[in-house]
């Protein structure tokens, strides 16, 4: 299913731009997973964002399911949008890509309201070690494919301090993002503090 990524390329191309940088990581016993690193440009003059690619070549199969189905699931890449110069944060190349691979490797389904933790912080010096997936449409519309096959959905990724992955865990992810919203938290900060959470 090889074929789904250079549409995944050129979707993403359309909706961010050419890519100024991209690099590939292949982990034991999965496919390649690249992340393109996309310049800040236009409206969102400082806004870089990062896009995985190579997650949505094949499904992700639910764990439970005694045989994977090689065509029908879920496909999804991730995207993370930070804002550029206040922390290294090209260093979140690895960390995304071992995002992207978890499917493959611990065959997990990715989807909006789940919590993914790296276990380090996802650039030097980062406040976050995990991330909430958000609803997917906004900054890159969903592709199509021919049937049967399911859409591939562009799942936004969003940084959680311990401290709010933790609070998500009991109270659930619509709670914490109003928490944000009321707070006017800046979610591409890459070095924003922890929302207060009591």
């Amino acid at each position: 299913m090889a074929e789904v990524l250079p549409l995944v390329e050129a979707r993403l191309h359309s909706a961010l731009g050419e890519p100024d940088a991209r690099a590939a990581v292949t982990f034991l016993g999965t496919d390649r997973i690249e992340v393109l690193r996309f310049p800040a440009s236009g409206q969102e003059g400082d806004v870089v964002r990062y896009a995985t690619l190579g997650m949505s070549a094949q499904p992700m199969a639910d764990p439970t399911a005694a045989l994977a189905d090689p065509v029908k699931g879920p496909r999804a890449e991730l995207l993370l949008s930070v804002r550029a110069g206040a922390a290294d944060t090209d260093k979140v190349l690895r960390p995304l890509a071992v995002l992207a691979a978890s499917p493959q490797v611990e065959g997990v389904i990715v989807a909006p309201g789940a919590s993914l933790d790296v276990g380090e912080p996802l650039w030097p010096g980062a406040p976050f070690t995990s991330v909430l997936v958000a609803e997917p449409g906004g900054l890159v519309e969903d592709l199509e494919l021919d049937a049967p096959l399911d859409p591939v959905r562009f799942l936004p990724l969003l940084p959680m301090t311990p401290n709010e992955a933790a609070w998500k865990r009991v109270h659930g992810a619509p709670a914490l993002q109003e928490r944000w919203l009321n707070q006017g938290t800046d979610l591409r900060d890459p070095s924003r503090r922890s929302v207060p959470l009591d």
